[in-house]
């Protein structure tokens, strides 16, 4: 399995480029901007982009959707639950001061308990609402790619347009319950394991008990 991480615009995104090592068939996972960075990781590994994943649509995670999808033809993938955040993220961008390119349609509605693959890479969805009402993540060969749901010693917020504590709860809790050695690729900040923020993070306390 080849990983790569790339941290990319003013909120400093990881954007996850993961491909299946044999036949180089990948998908793009939350990119949020600086798309020609992107596709730099993608040539210089001679990858075939098939999806992009939008973990949650809040600008700062969808802002190089459109470019990347213009370079690569490859299907754009969100939560069905997902849509009106992902049709609403330029007016979020221009609410911050910034300026999003209009988005394309998602070509896949996922719910729970799908999967995406890349190659003989598969990975399940996992519903994940709390930062946003379509959060999602991908589980599966050793990882979570939590977008903003979980990071390193904390969670996503909650004081935006659709954020639920309540349900965010939940998602943490269902989190947890992944095995402890499972690595943890969150939208913002370092790498983290399942095991380390049961012990570590800010919320087990109040959230696991």
């Amino acid at each position: 399995m080849v990983i790569k991480s790339i941290v990319v615009g003013a909120l400093q995104v990881n954007c996850y480029v993961v491909a299946d090592d044999a036949s180089r068939k990948a998908m793009v996972i939350d990119p949020g901007d600086e798309p020609d960075m992107i596709m730099d990781v993608v040539k210089g590994n001679n990858l075939e982009v098939e999806y992009i994943v939008c973990t949650h649509g809040h600008f700062d995670h969808v802002g190089a959707v459109s470019d990347i999808k213009d370079e690569t033809g490859a299907k754009v993938v969100i939560h069905r639950d997902e849509l009106a955040m992902y049709n609403g993220a330029k007016d979020m961008a221009a609410f911050w001061g910034y300026e999003l390119d209009p988005l394309p349609e998602p070509d896949i509605l996922v719910k729970d308990g799908d999967s995406v693959k890349a190659g003989d890479l598969s990975f399940e969805i996992m519903h994940s609402p709390g930062h946003s009402p379509g959060g999602l993540c991908l589980f599966g060969n050793g990882i979570v790619i939590s977008g903003d749901t979980l990071f390193a010693g904390s969670i996503g917020r909650t004081d935006f347009v659709g954020g639920d504590i309540g349900k965010l709860k939940k998602s943490f809790q269902r989190l947890m319950a992944l095995p402890e050695e499972t690595r943890v690729l969150s939208g913002h900040g370092p790498q983290t394991t399942i095991g380390r923020e049961k012990r570590e993070n800010t919320f087990s306390a109040e959230f696991l008990k």
